[in-house]
């Protein structure tokens, strides 16, 4: 279900993002291609052993990290070409990511605690959410000012924290990755 719901919200916040113009809700577009895929990964090791789902892990935390560059040299960018986006537009479809975001997250509220693997699944829909709101912010931002400065600092915010989470779920995965290692060299 969280698969089918972020492949769908790809694509309402691609069209909605080319739209309005928005560089927030186009970083918050390809998030969703990107959880989309780290979903679909995910089940796909689920029932392997936990070796296998750290690297799993690994890829998608290398992945999320990645996804945090690109965005930042998409803002850096419309920070120097851009103009202001349609804040309405934006504003509504973000508001319709965070409901889908909310029901992704708690469909895996209780796997947040997991190994690398599924605490990755868990911190991208918690991102996801964190940033909805904050596009829906920077909506309300660029209507009240008539700037693209809004909606480029939430795309920064989003890229930090696609950043962050990518470094955690990486460390995670290592630490776990270390020690499948050591137990098969013991």
């Amino acid at each position: 279900m969280a698969l089918v719901i972020n492949a769908l919200m790809f694509g309402v916040e691609i069209v909605g993002g080319l739209k309005s113009g928005s560089v927030s809700l186009l970083a918050d577009a390809v998030d969703f291609a990107g959880d989309a895929a780290n979903y679909g990964l995910s089940l796909a090791v689920l029932s392997m052993g936990l070796l296998w789902r750290a690297r799993a892990a690994l890829v998608k935390g290398l992945t999320m990290a990645a996804y945090g560059v690109f965005v930042l040299g998409k803002t850096a960018w419309a920070a120097v070409h851009g103009v202001p986006p349609e804040p309405v537009t934006m504003g509504v479809i973000a508001m319709l990511a965070l409901f889908a975001n909310l029901v992704v997250a708690a469909l895996l509220y209780a796997y947040r605690e997991g190994d690398a693997n599924m605490r990755s699944v868990w911190l991208c829909s918690r991102n996801d959410a964190i940033a909805n709101v904050a596009v829906g912010a920077a909506a309300l931002g660029v209507m009240g000012s008539g700037s693209a400065w809004p909606d480029l600092l939430v795309a920064g915010v989003i890229a930090g924290l696609a950043l962050s989470a990518g470094h955690s779920v990486v460390r995670q995965a290592r630490s776990e990755i270390a020690a499948q290692a050591t137990i098969a060299a013991a």
